[in-house]
């Protein structure tokens, strides 16, 4: 019994919906000739029983028949045809015209009836030339013949229960064949239908087995209709467009970061040799461009450092579980990077106006967001310039009085490793932006980048959601 799933698992899916299909169909159709065959049966041995006990015989004739059975009289030719007849005493002797197929054996129900103890007898027998034969047995009483009895004597009347027995195997062999038909019409029909069925599901497939071989995820799967098959094919196309969008993204992140890495590794490289081949020819640089050099080289290793911190903090997945967000003072982390910021560009002045304001988010994430922006508007902002901090109500801007962004350029200032033709010969990577995006997104905010109003400058904003006052504990 355990071997029969296997072998249906084995086989194809196609397969085991038509042989699912045909094993249906075939149970039905057998229950339903069984029971055709059996109502069949019911209503011709009801006929026969029906016929037998409206078959009549000739009171003369029976009564010739009695005579001919005590010998004093010749039998006359029989009235009907179809039916064998004989005659039966109280002590079970048989009388049978000569005529008769066969005599019939005489059971205990038979004599009651000659006795007067049964009104009739319907009985099946085999008759001495082995025939089955429905039986029908009903008093009888011979009028004008004092030696009958009166109550001594019955009638058998016998029909062959092939008449019942031949259109039931003809019935059989009929329903058998239609069964069989329609068993394999069942069979090839359910097998068109699931092919035709899962036509899409061989699509997938294929298309699955032609990703797995030639990684090409541009294939996409047709789809028809709204059912189970159209969601599947809607979905594989959403996965292999989204894992194309991925895949590109990734190889035009390693692109990005290697021509990134390229250009400090060199600088670091042509430094180094120069004072490597110094020191292998004896030949000593001056002390200034010693200086320099190696002011070069803390610069190119800072940047490197920076760049590799950036790509780190971007090679975490989107679909990656987050951090913990929790309850930040804003207006602290913002006073925390401003002392950064300060550090970082000691010529320029920095205001601020920092009104209460607490939101969720990733403390060390929002923080390094923050100085990203301020950064930025250290590394624009002219010698001497002015940079302007607020937040009020959840909405930090940060204005400097740089060259700015171009309108074409500001489409593109959060994408991985964009930078503006003008910023391009200053320190970066060009992916603090896009940390700032990716870290104002997580906590539910907004950031975008605007040209300043009544001058130049570009204006930094980021709206996070909170409230001037901490949450309840607990």
């Amino acid at each position: 019994m355990t071997g029969l799933p296997r072998r249906l698992r084995a086989l194809p899916l196609r397969s085991r919906l038509a042989l699912l299909v045909a094993m249906a169909v075939a149970v039905a159709v057998a229950a339903v000739a069984a029971a055709c065959w059996f109502v069949t049966r019911e209503q011709l041995e009801h006929q026969l029983d029906e016929s037998l006990r409206g078959s009549k015989v000739d009171e003369p004739y029976l009564a010739d028949l009695y005579a001919y059975c005590r010998g004093t009289t010749p039998l006359p030719p029989r009235p009907f045809t179809g039916a064998t007849v004989q005659l039966i005493d109280s002590q079970g002797t048989v009388c049978i015209a000569p005529d008769a197929a066969s005599k019939l054996p005489v059971g205990d129900r038979d004599r009651e009836v000659a006795e007067r103890k049964r009104a009739y007898a319907l009985h099946s027998a085999t008759a001495e030339n082995g025939e089955d034969m429905r039986v029908h047995t009903s008093p009888l009483a011979v009028r004008g013949d004092p030696g009958a009895g009166s109550g001594s004597l019955a009638v058998s009347i016998a029909r062959p229960l092939s008449e019942v027995t031949d259109p039931l195997s003809t019935l059989a062999w009929v329903l058998l064949l239609v069964s069989g038909i329609g068993v394999v019409g069942a069979g090839a029909a359910g097998l068109w239908i699931a092919r035709t069925g899962l036509r899409p599901v061989d699509d997938l497939a294929h298309a699955v087995a032609h990703v797995a071989e030639t990684e090409d995820l541009t294939v996409r799967i047709p789809v028809e209709g709204e059912d189970e098959i159209a969601r599947l094919s809607r979905s594989f196309n959403a996965m292999a467009g989204s894992l194309a969008t991925s895949r590109d993204r990734q190889s035009q992140l390693i692109a990005d970061a290697g021509h990134e890495l390229r250009t400090p590794l060199t600088s670091l490289r042509t430094n180094i040799e120069l004072l490597a081949r110094s020191d292998a020819t004896g030949r000593a640089i001056p002390p200034d461009d010693r200086r320099a050099l190696m002011s070069s080289v803390k610069a190119q290793m800072t940047e490197l450092a920076a760049l590799i911190g950036d790509l780190q903090e971007l090679s975490r997945p989107d679909a990656a579980q987050p951090g913990p967000l929790q309850v930040v003072a804003l207006h602290e982390i913002t006073r925390n990077a401003l002392q950064r910021a300060r550090l970082r560009g000691p010529e320029l002045t920095i205001t601020a106006e920092l009104a209460p304001w607490y939101v969720r988010a990733e403390p060390a994430a929002l923080e390094r967001a923050v100085v990203n922006v301020l950064d930025n508007a250290v590394k624009f902002s002219p010698a001497g310039g002015t940079i302007e901090v607020n937040l009020h109500r959840g909405e930090l801007t940060v204005r400097d009085h740089g060259p700015g962004i171009p309108a074409e350029d500001l489409p593109h200032v959060f994408d991985r490793f964009w930078r503006s033709p003008s910023a391009r010969q200053l320190p970066g990577s060009g992916l603090g932006l896009s940390i700032v995006a990716r870290t104002v997104q997580h906590a539910g905010g907004e950031v975008a980048l605007s040209p300043a109003e009544g001058g130049a400058g570009t204006v930094a904003s980021i709206r996070l959601p909170g409230a001037p006052t901490p949450p309840p504990e607990g």
